[in-house]
């Protein structure tokens, strides 16, 4: 009984340090609208154009600070060991790596160096992967050298599947906290790790009073990181009780969400043949909202979809090495059911035809992926912004885009590159997303409009349009021998945009003048100046 006040009192106090670092957050940037790195085109909004913070890692950090500080056996008669300040400084560390990205980016390879240091460092450390007893039976696995790279792996994966969900007001902070949940009751005892978790709970409540939609703050990539790493080290914690079951098998069914989101991304990207680790908006999230679905009722379902899973972890704990395969099964069959509920999942479960419009695709995405490499090195090579703007037209026409449209903060220009698909002309079909419209001509013709904004710039933007008989009625099948969205043209108009933004992005870097088309001359007079 004195333990559970112990817990409430660490609870409570979690939820009030963390309330008052947001309010005070929110507080500064109101004042003084502080500056961070522009979102990206893969980051989810939340509807209007007013700046978030992305310093929500900070009022998970702080109270985790906090609580590590405090003299824990001698106020909660709590048992600590030597691992207590390791979980602390490593956790710490990889909140720093990701709030430095929110500031600055750091690119894709710099994050992976620093998050693999990290890694490295807790095995080497004392808190490492060692053994694994195989569920059912009662052998144990010594892993020896291979321990390294396992728990490398595991520490890097529970980083990044936080991360990667992060794209929805609400759906990493709900699945956040009931892994925490879910580590508290398997610590299972008044150990740091279960002080921990009980802690982090709280301030995931006072967190999701400003992140559920509309959100007010974002948890950015160092609260990403930050729960991600602790919550890989709290499993690792737990399973030197020898635990291993409910150590690391338990959370895999609270992670089942990302970890098939994760699964699918890695698979699609590379059917494409595009990067593996490159962001993009067809995260299953992404694709929800593309439907129709909101934003409301998108963080809903995932909680309710990982209670669900949460509750089949505790059974995996309560029941140890009895009824895996049972609960395997019964999880296999949720996932199928739910699958079966979504038209853009349907493709799934026809192997062969998935693979066949993969490999259709795939050539004409390097053949895009290609050209905006090279117009993303523009901005740098002193190219003007009319000159970017018209390499962009030239790539879209060679891409077979019928018609694009570009608005920088003097005006906007477009190129009609065929005679068909004049969007101005057209009713748009409503589909739930703002950057993706339906287009019905007069003529009974489809055509597809995309729609990005430059970060950090919200007057200015890029729009592609598809040619009228190069795509369909979502509702309809394609016809044979012509491109489908969105494998094709919507991944094209992904890379153009992103390729676009760059270029523009470096030439104001180097110019630090307005984005417009006139912007040259007065660079022009500007250099006549200072000579």
């Amino acid at each position: 009984m004195e333990n559970l006040a112990n817990l409430l009192i660490c609870a409570v106090g979690g939820f009030c340090v963390s309330y008052g670092v947001i309010v005070f957050i929110l507080h500064v940037w109101c004042s003084r609208q502080i500056s961070t790195r522009p979102a990206d085109f893969h980051h989810g909004q939340n509807g209007n154009q007013r700046p978030i913070p992305r310093f929500g890692g900070l009022a998970l950090a702080v109270p985790f600070a906090v609580l590590i500080c405090l003299p824990l056996d001698g106020l909660f008669d709590c048992h600590t060991d030597g691992l207590r300040w390791v979980i602390a400084g490593l956790s710490l560390a990889m909140f720093g790596l990701g709030f430095l990205d929110d500031w600055s980016a750091l690119g894709a390879k710099r994050k992976l160096a620093g998050q693999l240091a990290i890694a490295s460092a807790a095995y080497f450390l004392g808190l490492g992967i060692h053994q694994f007893t195989i569920p059912t039976t009662d052998h144990i696995i010594e892993l020896g050298i291979y321990g390294f790279p396992i728990t490398v792996f595991w520490l890097v994966a529970m980083t990044n599947l936080i991360n990667l969900i992060d794209g929805v007001d609400g759906l990493a902070g709900g699945i956040s906290l009931m892994l925490m949940v879910l580590l508290a009751i398997v610590s299972n005892g008044a150990d740091v790790a279960t002080f921990i978790a009980i802690v982090m709970g709280g301030a995931l409540l006072a967190f999701l009073c400003f992140n559920c939609p509309p959100a007010k703050i974002y948890l950015g990539d160092g609260g990403a990181y930050f729960l991600g790493f602790l919550i890989g080290e709290l499993t690792i914690s737990n399973s030197h009780k020898g635990t291993v079951v409910a150590a690391l098998i338990a959370p895999m069914f609270v992670l089942t969400l990302p970890i098939l989101d994760t699964s699918l991304a890695l698979l699609r990207r590379g059917l494409s043949g595009l990067p593996l680790f490159r962001p993009d908006r067809r995260h299953l999230h992404h694709r929800l909202l593309q439907s129709g679905v909101t934003r409301e009722d998108l963080a809903l379902g995932a909680y309710l979809f990982t209670a669900f899973f949460l509750g089949l972890g505790l059974a995996a704990f309560y029941w140890r090495d009895q009824g895996i395969a049972l609960l395997l099964g019964a999880a296999t069959v949720a996932l199928l059911l739910v699958a079966s509920r979504f038209g853009f999942s349907k493709g799934w479960f026809n192997v062969g035809a998935t693979l066949r419009r993969a490999m259709r695709a795939r050539a004409e995405i390097q053949y895009a992926l290609a050209h905006s490499r090279w117009l993303g090195m523009e901005g740098e090579r002193g190219g003007s912004t009319r000159s970017i703007c018209e390499d962009t037209a030239l790539i879209a026409r060679r891409l077979g885009f019928a018609r694009l449209r570009i608005q920088l903060e003097d005006g906007e220009q477009a190129w009609q590159m065929t005679s068909c698909g004049n969007a101005g002309k057209c009713i748009p079909q409503p589909n739930g997303n703002e950057e993706t419209m339906t287009f019905a001509g007069s003529d009974g013709c489809y055509c597809q409009v995309f729609r990005h904004q430059l970060p950090g710039h919200p007057a200015c933007l890029i729009e592609l349009q598809t040619p009228a008989e190069a795509t369909t009625i979502p509702s309809q099948p394609a016809t044979s021998g012509k491109r489908e969205y969105p494998t094709s043209f919507q991944l094209a108009g992904e890379l153009l945009s992103e390729a676009w933004a760059k270029s523009l992005a470096d030439w104001h870097k180097r110019n630090l003048s307005p984005i417009a088309f006139n912007a040259d001359s007065e660079v022009a007079n500007d250099d006549a100046k200072a000579e």
